[in-house]
């Protein structure tokens, strides 16, 4: 059987990185002047690149040395995509799991969104962090506060205010969905696009789904089997 799976930030939540809704999650934290969506935008990135690479920074650094936990072992030779972009399901060894918005440990060059670029390692490690602000504008080639296209970097994740392309595979991962005889749904709140995008396909396509979550977020699809248990519960459950 060709079965899909779907991550949010459940999956990662055994590695000690908080999900984004959760009490202590990235959603409910965001920096002292700004609310995280309006942190993670385009917009804040061109306007206010300091405060952005700041916040982007505090958020890798504190979990960049945390590794992969048993469920990304388990996803490790799935057919995968994840909405996280920790960059741990690759630490576990899968190499071809589809980042569907990015991965925080990379970056691309800055870019009008539809150009053909590619993603490479980020440079978090040469940041300064006594001299944090003027550290991170250097890092990421930003002059005069303000990134300039095709010559400053941007951490490569899919912002609020940006849309899937192919440096995101959004085609492939459209026939993932396509393809797959059932899409099982772990640790993630159904808030984002992608979610949506592969519940359509699946109820165009008559593909089962499974929805594993304590708290599952019930959707509207006529052949759906709820698992009330973490991912951690999940993958130990199925050996």
């Amino acid at each position: 059987m060709n079965t899909l799976y779907i991550t949010g930030a459940g999956v990662s939540a055994a590695s000690g990185i908080p999900t984004f809704r959760g009490e202590d999650g990235f959603w409910t934290i965001g920096s002292k002047n700004y609310t995280p969506m309006e942190m993670a935008t385009r917009a804040m990135y061109q306007n206010n690149p300091r405060e952005f690479l700041a916040w982007y920074y505090h958020r890798f650094a504190t979990y960049r040395h945390h590794g992969p936990n048993e469920v990304h072992h388990w996803l490790s030779d799935k057919n995968l995509i994840t909405q996280n972009i920790d960059g741990l399901d690759g630490k576990a060894g899968n190499t071809d799991y589809i980042a569907i918005h990015g991965r925080l440990d990379q970056m691309t060059v800055f870019h009008n969104q539809g150009d053909e670029v590619m993603a490479f390692n980020a440079p978090w490690d040469k940041v300064n962090e006594d001299n944090l602000h003027h550290s991170l504008l250097e890092v990421f080639n930003i002059s005069n506060e303000s990134p300039i296209v095709n010559q400053s970097f941007k951490p490569y994740v899919l912002l609020f205010d940006e849309y899937y392309t192919e440096l995101y595979r959004i085609s492939e991962a459209q026939q993932r969905m396509l393809d797959a005889n059932k899409i099982v749904f772990i640790g993630t709140s159904f808030s984002v696009n992608i979610t949506q995008m592969a519940l359509n396909i699946a109820r165009s396509q008559g593909t089962p789904i499974e929805v594993v979550d304590p708290e599952p977020t019930h959707v509207f699809h006529p052949n759906v089997t709820y698992k009330k248990m973490t991912a951690l519960e999940y993958v130990q459950q199925q050996g």
